[in-house]
C-alpha cells in the first residue's frame, strides 16, 4: 500500500492497517472478515485517504479502494459521535472529487463510481453494543416514508471483553485490541512508563510481535501523540463548556437587571436611583 503520504497525524490503527509495510495483509484480512470473502493478497487495494482530515479530526481514518468499494474506516476511542454519518457523507464527497476527473459529472452517460462502506471501531472505556448502525436519516428534523438521502455506519465495539464475533475472525483486529488493552491498563499502573511497558509485555505474550519488534518506537511514540491529542480535546471540550456557563450566567444577571430597572419604572422612581440600583447605563433604561 502507498506510504508516502505521512502528513496525517499517526497512529497505530491507522499505521497497522494503511502505512505499514504489512497493511495490505492486515486491511484484507479485515475486509474479508466483514464480507465473509477471501480476496487473496494479490488483490489490488489503494490507499485513496484524503490529504486534509478536516472532517475526522478527532478519529483515525483508514480510506482504500478494493473490489469496487470504497472502505472507510474508523478508530473509535472516545464516546461514539452520533453525527458520523454526516460526517463520513463530508468524506465521501470529497474522496469521490478526489477520484473523478473533473468533467465526469458533466458527461451524458452514467458515471459509474465505487460503492461505499463505513464502519466505526469503537474501544473506549465506557459501556457500547457489541454492533449497532448509525444512520444519517436519525438526524432528519422531518421523516418521510422514503428517505431522499441515507448513508449507514456499521459500529462494532472491539473492546475484547465485549466478545466481538468480527475479532475471532481477523486476528489483526484482535491483536490489536489486546494491546489498546494492555497499554490502557499499564498507564493506569505506570503512568510515566506505561506504553513502554505495554509494548514489551505484548511482545513477550505474541501480541503483534512481529509489527512491535520492527517498530517499538515508532508505536510508543504515536501511543504518545494520541494521548497527548485526546487530552487536548478534552480540555478544549471542557473549556468550551466553562465559556458557555459562564456566558449563559451572564446574559442571565443582564436579563434581571433590565427586569428590575423596568419594574422600578413603572413604580415611577428617579431615573438616577435606578441606574444606581440596576447598574445600567440611563441610555438602557430608556429604551426599556
Amino acid at each position: 500500500m502507498n506510504t508516502a503520504n505521512r502528513k496525517y497525524k499517526d497512529s497505530v490503527f491507522v499505521d497497522l492497517f494503511s502505512e505499514d509495510e504489512k497493511a495490505k495483509e492486515n486491511f484484507l484480512s479485515l475486509y474479508n472478515a466483514l464480507h465473509g470473502t477471501n480476496l487473496p493478497l494479490s488483490c489490488p487495494v489503494e490507499n485513496i485517504r484524503l490529504d486534509n482530515v478536516m472532517y475526522m479530526n478527532i478519529v483515525n481514518d483508514v480510506s482504500c479502494l478494493v473490489d469496487n468499494k470504497i472502505i472507510v474506516l474508523a478508530e473509535h476511542q472516545s464516546t461514539i459521535n452520533e453525527n458520523m454519518p454526516l460526517r463520513f457523507l463530508q468524506y465521501i464527497a470529497r474522496l469521490y472529487e478526489k477520484l473523478q476527473t473533473p468533467t465526469d459529472r458533466y458527461l451524458r452517460k452514467l458515471s459509474k463510481i465505487p460503492t461505499p462502506e463505513f464502519y466505526v471501531f469503537y474501544n473506549g472505556k465506557e459501556e457500547y453494543p457489541e454492533t449497532t448502525t448509525l444512520k444519517l436519516s436519525d438526524a432528519f428534523m422531518t421523516k418521510s416514508d422514503s428517505q431522499p438521502l441515507e448513508l449507514t455506519v456499521k459500529v462494532f465495539n472491539i473492546n475484547k471483553n465485549k466478545g466481538a464475533e468480527l475479532l475471532t475472525r481477523c486476528k489483526p483486529l484482535e491483536e490489536y485490541s489486546l494491546f489498546v488493552e494492555e497499554a490502557r491498563i499499564q498507564t493506569q499502573l505506570d503512568s510515566e512508563n506505561g506504553f513502554t511497558n505495554a509494548v514489551k509485555i505484548c511482545i513477550e505474550k505474541g501480541i503483534l510481535k512481529d509489527y512491535l519488534l520492527r517498530k517499538s518506537k515508532e508505536v510508543i511514540n504515536m501511543l504518545v501523540a494520541e494521548y497527548d491529542y485526546d487530552t487536548d480535546i478534552a480540555v478544549q471540550r471542557q473549556e468550551s463548556l466553562m465559556i458557555g456557563i459562564e456566558q449563559g450566567i451572564s446574559q442571565g444577571a443582564y436579563q434581571t437587571k433590565l427586569e428590575t430597572a423596568r419594574l422600578m419604572k413603572l413604580k415611577n422612581f428617579d431615573i438616577v436611583v435606578i441606574k444606581e440600583i440596576s447598574g445600567l447605563s440611563e441610555l438602557e433604561i430608556k429604551n426599556l
